[in-house]
């Protein structure tokens, strides 16, 4: 065998060979993570950007808009049927009220029953889909069986017959809303825990003693959250023309409180001589759930690239 003599060594023997010192500190970056990631794409999305801008306004209206108007919500100024103008920007109503005050106070109730509802049925459907997808068998089979029962009665007639039932209100309107609308939610995680419940790491969580509430808790809502967030994100428009279409029915809040649905209902009599009482809060509602679906095909598209077209 050849024997190696002492050879000295300095610093410009250990420099990475082919690649310039810029580069390289650029390579050995530290990587971004994959909720950054979806973050960069959901802004590079420029429609799902604006209805984030425009529920982000219509927000922040509902929150200051009543608290700083020259008039309540119920307040009767006397002056009736007034077209827009410098003191009454959306004009007023039949009894004197001022439509800009109601429309934001509207989107307060409008808004948190959209929401209320979403988060109802993010809680049960999330619930019901894990435990079935989990565990599967027969107990997977007599739980999406109960859910097939409850998709196939007409979601309007159940809410009105529990609405005519239970009398119009908020929380009668939220429980309406919520009693069947958190079976697609529950199809949706069914579905994802369906495909990550045979992932390795999952595999190996079990063969280390966790327990089933572990597994879903801590390894597979966290993963299946961007499916759940999405499908969260489209529940909430959904709700928000739901509620609109029972309160022009008349099966809204009760008055003086005032949704966009109630304004439309009370605003369509006045369609031809004073338009702006059925425009504004038919507006509202359109651009809400314009805002929020731009918004959750944003999301998904960012979570997914390839289902961009």
């Amino acid at each position: 065998m050849t024997k190696i003599e002492n050879i000295k060594l300095s610093p410009e023997d250990f420099e990475i060979v082919g690649v310039e010192t810029e580069k390289s500190e650029k390579l050995s970056k530290k990587s971004i993570s994959f909720w950054q990631e979806v973050t960069m794409r959901f802004l590079k999305n420029k429609l799902a950007l604006i209805g984030l801008i425009t529920l982000i306004l219509i927000i922040l209206g509902a929150t200051f808009v009543p608290m700083f108007s020259n008039f309540t919500y119920r307040q009767q100024t006397g002056d009736y049927n007034i077209a827009p103008n410098g003191t009454y920007f959306f004009g007023t109503d039949d009894l004197g009220r001022d439509i800009f005050t109601r429309v934001f106070v509207g989107a307060r109730i409008s808004i948190f029953i959209g929401f209320a509802a979403a988060i109802i049925d993010l809680i049960i459907g999330v619930t019901w889909g894990a435990i079935a997808g989990m565990k599967g068998g027969c107990l997977d089979e007599i739980m999406m069986r109960i859910a097939d029962i409850l998709t196939a009665v007409p979601y309007l007639l159940v809410v009105i017959i529990l609405l005519v039932v239970m009398q119009p209100g908020l929380l009668p309107m939220i429980i309406a809303l919520s009693i069947t609308g958190w079976v697609n939610m529950a199809r949706i995680t069914r579905s994802e825990i369906l495909k990550l419940k045979n992932q390795e790491y999952v595999l190996a969580a079990r063969t280390l003693g966790a327990s089933t509430g572990h597994l879903i808790m801590k390894h597979l809502i966290p993963n299946a959250l961007g499916a759940i967030l999405v499908t969260m994100t489209l529940t909430i428009p959904s709700a928000i023309f739901t509620e609109a279409f029972l309160s022009y029915l008349g099966l809204g809040v009760p008055a003086p409180l005032a949704s966009w649905g109630t304004m439309a209902n009370d605003g369509y009599p006045a369609l031809q001589n004073a338009p702006w009482r059925l425009f504004f809060p038919a507006a509202f509602i359109s651009l809400t759930i314009f805002a929020f679906n731009t918004v959750g095909d944003g999301l998904r598209d960012a979570l997914d690239p390839k289902l961009r077209k």
